[in-house]
Formats: C-alpha cells, structure tokens, sequence
C-alpha cells in the first residue's frame, strides 16, 4: 500500500510588525514512495511529527499566498515595478541533489551547467538557523529573455530538504540579496508537534488504458495514458492548498500564460456538484485540464496535462475519473 503523501501545513502567526514579526510553520516530512501499478484503494497510513520552522520577516517583505507546496511565500516589491518572489519548499531526501538542482536553475537563467568541482567554488558560504549552509547566485535571461536573478539555498536537515530561494529581476534581486542572506540567518528549527488529523484518502477507478506508476515527491499518484506524451498528476494539501487562484495561476504559468483574476479567473473555471473546480488551458506546446476539489480540512489537485491532442481526447475520461472519486 502507498504512504499518504500530502504536504501538511498548520500555520500559526505571532502578533508583531517589522523585524519583529516572527511566522511559525509546522511541516511534514514525506516519503517518496508511489503507488504500485494497479493499486486503486489506498490506505492512510500515520503522519511524521511536524517540525516547526520560525523567522523574523525582512522590512518591505509582503507574506503571499501559500500554494500546494510552499510553506511560505513572499514578494518583496521595489522601484519601477520591479518584484521579486521568495518560496520555501521541504522536499524529502536528497531531492535530486545540489548540482542537479543548481544547473536547473543555471538553465532557466540561459546559463551553461557546471561540474561538481565548478559547484564548489560558486558557493557562497553563509548561515542557515546557525548551521553553515551554501548559496547559489545565479544570472542570465529568464524564459522571457528579461534579466533574472536565482539566489538559491538547499538545506539538507533530518532527511529532508529545504529550498528557499529568490527570483526576480536582477538588479532588484541583487539590491535584495542581504536581506534574503539576514533572513536564512533568523531561521530557527524548532521542537515537533502530532500532527493535525487529515481527511482519509480517496477511491477511485482510472480507466483501462491509464498506467498508474511511482509519483515523485510532491504527487499522491500518477498515471500516463499509453506510449503518448500525456499524464494524470494526483496531489493534495491540507486547507485550500493557497487557494483556487493561486493554483490555476500557478498551471497557466507552467504553460507560459498570463495569470488571470476578477471576472477573468471567474469565467475560466466550471464549477461541478460536489465541489468540483475544472479549469481547462493551453500554452504552445501542452494543454492542460486541472480539477481542484475541496473537501473538509483537505484540498485534492487533479491535472491532465501533455500533448494538446492527447489531452482533448482524454478530457471526458478524465473527467469522469474525477467525478467517480469517493472521499
């Protein structure tokens, strides 16, 4: 049977303003496993303990919406409409490594991958809740040929690990960078807590020509559609998982859109009994048909998403499989 794979999150805020505005986050550790092939009736199995994880927020940080993965999120605005996004992301394990993970961000700025010998000496030493940790800055053309900036530090504690990063422009990353520097400093790793009680997993019956294969760290389960260049990821959250905006946003981005809002945002989702949220999209290359579905305490992510053409053939499957689910 698979191990529930959810990111749990309970967050508490301490009242306070400026420097002295200290967050608490609880966060999970996961495990990596996924489902066996043909598993259709998952059982929940016990939660890890919730370390706690407290900071003091830089003066001219804005807390933003937490999405399915992130513990905490900011945006930190500066001069001429220039911004810059901060995320903190736990990921279980090694989570592919430092030098995988620093030449993928390399690459999204358009610059060349380095070996590890080269990961060594672009690391910039500095503090993370007072263990040592390394920094990686990086700067190049981002996917819309603007210049952007990474700063980037995977700290690896207790089996897991821990991605806080800035993008944004890059001078007004640059300008940001002692402040996101003086905010690993403040971090402070705490005691552990039970965690909150979840909502159980769900049933459901994937089509026959739907291959179930292991999920990866973030996803509940996943399933490809034969040899065709298309998949089903299945995630949940705790809460509402940031928010229907946030995450369709955060599907139009993956696909290179425009994010939407108001009367936009509105007319984009199709709203089904049982609370059922469907968002269908397209960007160049992949099309997407997202379900969110709210149940108490526990938000469900469904995302068809591959080759346009595959896609509009597996919609009505995919939908029909979502409606089927029983939580």
């Amino acid at each position: 049977m698979r191990n529930a794979l959810s990111i749990l999150f309970t967050l508490i805020v301490l009242t306070g303003c400026g420097r002295d505005d200290i967050k608490v986050y609880r966060v999970p550790k996961e495990p990596t496993s996924g489902l066996p092939a043909g598993h259709s009736h998952p059982e929940p199995t016990a939660q890890p303990s919730l370390p706690q994880l407290r900071w003091q927020t830089p003066a001219g940080w804005t807390e933003g919406a937490r999405s399915e993965f992130r513990v905490a999120s900011f945006r930190v605005k500066g001069p001429g409409n220039k911004e810059a996004d901060v995320s903190v992301v736990p990921i279980p394990g090694s989570a592919g490594g430092d030098l995988g993970n620093v030449n993928r961000w390399r690459d999204q700025v358009s610059q060349p991958p380095v070996t590890a010998a080269e990961l060594a000496q672009i690391a910039q030493q500095i503090e993370v809740a007072g263990e040592p940790a390394a920094l990686y800055d990086q700067a190049g053309a981002g996917p819309t040929g603007d210049p952007t900036r990474i700063l980037a530090v995977i700290h690896h504690r207790a089996g897991t690990a821990w991605f806080f990063k800035m993008t944004g422009d890059s001078q007004h990353v640059a300008e940001q960078k002692p402040a996101f520097i003086e905010f690993l400093r403040t971090l402070q790793f705490g005691g552990s807590t039970p965690p909150p009680p979840t909502a159980g997993n769900p049933r459901w019956a994937p089509p026959a020509d739907w291959t179930e294969v292991a999920g990866g760290q973030f996803l509940v389960a996943k399933f490809t559609i034969g040899g065709t260049q298309a998949a089903i990821n299945v995630s949940s959250s705790v809460g509402d998982g940031g928010g229907l905006s946030a995450n369709v946003n955060r599907w139009r981005r993956q696909l290179g859109l425009g994010e939407l809002a108001g009367p936009e945002l509105a007319k984009s989702v199709t709203m089904l009994p049982g609370g059922i949220a469907f968002v269908e999209m397209r960007g160049e290359r992949e099309a997407v048909v997202g379900a969110v579905v709210t149940q108490p305490g526990q938000t469900w992510f469904y995302k068809l998403v591959g080759d346009p053409a595959v896609v509009a053939a597996q919609k009505d499957a995919f939908t029909k499989f979502v409606r089927g689910v029983q939580y």
